[in-house]
Order: C-alpha cells, then structure tokens, then sequence
C-alpha cells in the first residue's frame, strides 16, 4: 500500500534562474546565518570541492599581492583567511571571493613604503590601520545606505583610473621580474631607475627566466578557466629553484621560512604623523574595493538572476576589512579572478570561501616550509599578469570614436594616477567626475520650440528650419535641473532668445519637463526674471512641471511671488491658452 509523503522530506532545490526571498529582520544583517537556514545537503560536496581547487590559488596570490604592497607575504595570507571568513557571515553574495587584489596594491604600497622605512612591522601596522579606516568606511556608508555612491564615476573615469593603477602595478613588479631592487620614487622615476639597472647588468637572468617562464605559462593558461594556471607555474617555479638550487648558487631571491601558526589579534596603533596619509589611503581602498566588489557582486547576481543588496554588500566588504585590520591582514577586496575560479568550480554558496579559508590556514599550520623556494620573480609575474588583466582598451577605443571628449577624460585619469600617485589619482578622478556633472549641468542644452508640418507637438527650431513660431509665444525648453551653477545661464538664454524673437514676445512658457529640481538660487532667480518681464509686459508661464518641483517651488516661496495660476498640464494646453487670451493669427490646421 502506498504511504503518504512525509512532511518531513527537505525541499527540493529550487530551479536555476528562482530569484531567492530577500532576507527580512535581523537575517538581512548577517545573510551568512540564513544561509545555513537555507543549506541544501546536496551542496556541500560541490562547495568542498571547489573550497579545495580554490585554496590552490588563494595562497600563490594572497602571499604575491603582499609582497606587491610592500609587506610580507604571510601577512597576505592572514588577509586571505580572515576576510573569508567574516564574509561567510555578512557578505549578501553567494559567490564572491574576497582577498588581497592587484586593484589595491598601488594604493597600499602608495602609503606603506614611505613611511614604513623598510621595516616590515612597520609596514603591516600601517596596512592594517589603512584596512580598518576602509573597514569603518565601508560599513557606515552599508547604513546609511550610501551603496550608489561608486555610480558617481562615469564609465570613462573608472576606466582611466582602472588603467592607470594596472600601469603603476605593472612598473611597480617589472624590476622584481628582473631580479632588481630599486627605491621606488613614483611610477616615471620608476622606470628611468630601471632601464639605468639594466645597462649597468644588474638583471639576474635567472630570477628573470624563472619570472618570464611563469608569467607565459599563466598568460597561456588563462583562456582555460578550469585549468589552474597560476598554481601551475608557481609550483614549477618553486620545483625549479629548489631542484637546481638557484637561490644559493645564482642569487634567486626566494620567499623563505613562512612564520607557522594563524593570524593573532593585534590592534594597529600608528603614529600621529601617520594619521592623515593612512585615513586617505583607507578612504581609497574602501572606493576602489566597493566599486570592483559592487560591479561583480552584481555580475553574478545576473547571471545566477539572485538579488544582492549593494548596501549589504558594503557591510559585508567593510567587516571583512575591519576584521583583516585586526589579525595582522592587509586591505582587501573582492577578486575578479578567484571568484570566476570558484563559480567554475561548482560553488553553490559562501562555504566555498569557508573551505578555502580552512586550507589555508592547515598550510599554516602543518606544511609552512612548502613555501620557503618559492621565487619573488614567480610571485611578481603573478601580480603583472593580473595587472594585464586590469587595463580596459577595447572599450576606450569604442568611447574614442563614439565621444572624443570623454576618452580624453580617462586619458586624464590614467596620467594623474601616474605621475600623482595611487591614492591623489582617486582623488583627481573624484574631482573631474564632480566637474562632469557640474559642466553637464552648467551648460545644458536649451531649445525653442515651433510647430513642425506633419509632426506633432513643439519642436527644437535649430533642428527643423521651418518650424513656426507662434507670433508673440516663445516656447523654451531647458534640459537640465534648475540649480545655483545654471540659473543665470537660463536668465541669460530667455532674455537672448526674447531679443531674438521674429515677433514682439508677450508670453514666454518654460517646457519644464526634463526640469527635475529647484534651488534656492534658481527659485530667486525665476522672482526676479518674473520682476523683468512684467516690467516689459511679457507673462512668465510653466507647461508639464512635475508636481514634487512644484511643491518645491511652493515651500520657497516662488509661488507667492509669481502665482499659482501659471501652470499648463502640457505645451499644446499653453498654446491653448495663449491664442484663447490673445488675438493672435495662427491656424493649427495649416501646421499638420
């Protein structure tokens, strides 16, 4: 006899492309404990496998962009397990993987190696307070719900600063693939310093055909997403150097003895002097950091069709950060190269990233020594090749053809990150999106409208010739908001286009559509181009205002200076009124 089906058999897995429930209440604060409410068995054999494929390159990684950032290359390590775990917990994705990334190197190393001295203490001191001022940063713009500010910086402007960081990373690591330590005095005197190495023969050749080799087989390897290209070549790398011993015998520089043991607890007390480089280095990273995680985070979101939280996603990066700062870890973000490497895989959730945080720490604890011929010029061709991966030309070449002005806006970007630095360059990439907006607005454009043959409505005269007017009516439109940058510009252009008028102007009527705001400044300038026109017995009327600038409009005190009697619904219902108050000789018939 049949039974019936127990109400305790577990829920199917739900079909691919289902859109998961957001969580609600406190689950929404840590998503990492929904998860495990939400676990379906029959992932964790996936999640194990692919924790095990990613701790393979999690290592070779984490301890390269440590040594890339100026300290050493354990610390890196603590900065891979740490993050991990605290994003297991906070972070909304299901895929990502955080960690130490080439994106944030120039900007670490822009802080650490001046101050630090070459003392190594020192030096991951100043890294973790940077990551924990990028720690609280991000976690205060999560609540106040900041998570649209990275959309502030134009495609352009991103790509520019993107390219410029990818090109100091790459001058940054070229002397290491060479075998060639040099002060380094900023990208351009960088490169002067290293070509003056070069003829003067201090190149170890070996370091360099051990850094080349490595940096060609993961280039090579790279269209193979499942083939682990970069554990590939370090492991020959290190077979390499310790076989033949070419750290003895020919200089090979070689990581050494990694320290044994986990991450400890160590609050980050810098010096006073420090203060200020290390706020705007944190200030950097966490910018930087959000903008790469916010941009894959969504990635996957589409393509799983799940929904991410950009404001989570910003608690989630910022205890991450925060937690690294206080175990001895330096910044990080998300990668952009491990997360593929997990999704490909088979990750079906953050246990992933649990299980690779778990494999390395047991190398910590049980196989250190593994990585003592580990060459730097292998670690180098790690960070270079990942910088490769960095610059966006293709795009760029699309913007150059498409709009000129705004590929030599990103152009601007990349040689102030250049010459200025990593961290004043995102400053200058700040400050030019900032005038974008300003100028777009500033100088927007404006039209006059006329009656087009066979076209409906009002349309722009400057691009229809033989547009009429109708006699006395001057229809305007504005494209922009009303603020302080353009309200004399738009006093300005009526006064101009009334002058220019075929015949005398006895009502001017703002198409007001794409008008979405009002400030003080422009509400006290429409008072007193009011004041004018009646002066000069000309009306001032708006047609299709929206009612939220209205009501604006209202709560300063415009409406009681002007009226509240002058307002149309649509530009054809002002024309209405108009040839109904005014004898005018216009026929509409003749105009379709």
């Amino acid at each position: 006899m049949n039974q019936p089906p127990s109400s305790k058999t577990a829920a199917p897995e739900p079909p691919p492309g289902t859109p998961a429930p957001a969580p609600t209440g406190w689950r929404r604060w840590v998503p990492g404990l929904q998860l495990l409410h939400d676990y379906q068995p029959g992932w964790l054999p996936r999640d194990l496998l692919a924790g095990l494929v990613l701790t393979a390159m999690l290592i070779p990684v984490g301890i390269a962009y440590a040594e890339a950032s100026g300290v050493p290359g354990i610390y890196g390590l603590y900065a891979t397990i740490v993050p991990l775990l605290a994003y297991a917990l906070f972070g909304p994705s299901r895929y990502m993987v955080l960690g130490p990334d080439s994106a944030l190197v120039a900007i670490i190393l822009a802080v650490v190696l001046p101050l630090s001295g070459g003392d190594p203490q020192r030096a991951i001191v100043l890294a973790s307070a940077m990551a924990l001022v990028s720690g609280v940063v991000c976690i205060g713009a999560g609540l106040l719900r900041l998570g649209f500010v990275t959309e502030l910086l134009s495609k352009p402007i991103r790509y520019g600063y993107m390219n410029g960081i990818a090109l100091t990373v790459l001058i940054s690591q070229t002397p290491k693939l060479f075998g060639i330590s040099i002060e380094s005095a900023g990208p351009l005197r960088d490169v002067v310093r290293l070509f003056q190495a070069l003829f003067d023969g201090k190149a170890n050749w070996y370091a360099f055909a051990v850094g080349a080799g490595s940096l060609v087989v993961i280039l090579l390897l790279k269209r193979f997403e499942r083939v682990p290209g970069i554990l590939i070549a370090v492991v020959a790398a290190t077979l390499v150097v310790g076989a033949f011993g070419l750290e003895a015998s020919h200089g090979v520089k070689v990581v050494g003895e990694v320290p044994q043991g986990l991450p400890s607890f160590a609050l980050p007390l810098i010096e006073m002097k420090d203060l200020t480089a290390v706020l705007i280095g944190g200030f950097a990273v966490a910018l930087v950091a959000f903008a790469d995680t916010s941009v894959l985070s969504r990635t996957y979101a589409a393509k799983t069709k799940t929904r991410v939280n950009p404001n989570q996603e910003m608690i989630g990066l910022g205890v991450a950060n925060l937690a690294t700062g206080l175990f001895q870890g330096i910044p990080i973000s998300s990668s952009s190269s491990r997360t593929p490497v997990a999704e490909s895989a088979g990750a079906k959730s953050q246990l992933t990233g649990v299980f690779g945080a778990l494999g390395v720490s047991l190398l910590l604890l049980l196989g250190p020594n593994l990585l003592q011929h580990l060459p730097e010029s292998a670690l180098a061709a790690v960070v270079i090749a990942s910088a490769i991966g960095l610059f966006e030309l293709r795009d760029l070449r699309r913007i150059h053809r498409i709009q000129r002005w705004e590929f030599w806006l990103s152009i601007v970007c990349l040689i102030g990150v250049v010459v200025l630095g990593a961290v004043p360059g995102i400053g200058l990439a700040v400050l030019i999106a900032v005038i974008e907006f300003l100028w777009d607005g500033w100088r927007p454009h404006h039209a006059i409208l006329g009656r087009v043959k066979g076209i409906r409505g009002y349309h722009d005269i400057s691009r229809y010739p033989d547009a009429r007017q109708v006699p006395g009516l001057l229809l305007f439109r504005w494209d922009a908001p009303l603020f302080f940058a353009n309200a004399e510009q738009f006093q300005r252009c009526i006064e101009e286009a009334i002058a220019q008028s075929p015949t005398p102007v006895r009502r001017v009527v703002v198409a007001a559509e794409p008008v979405t705001s009002v400030d003080v400044t422009s509400a006290d300038m429409l008072v007193e181009l009011e004041r004018r026109l009646s002066k000069g017995g000309i009306e001032l009327r708006f047609a299709e205002m929206k009612d939220p600038v209205k009501d604006k409009m209202h709560r300063l005190g415009v409406l009681d200076e002007i009226g509240t009697e002058v307002f149309h619904p649509t530009v054809g219902s002002a024309v209405d009124a108009y040839l109904g108050e005014h004898d005018v000789d216009w026929s509409e018939s003749g105009n379709e």
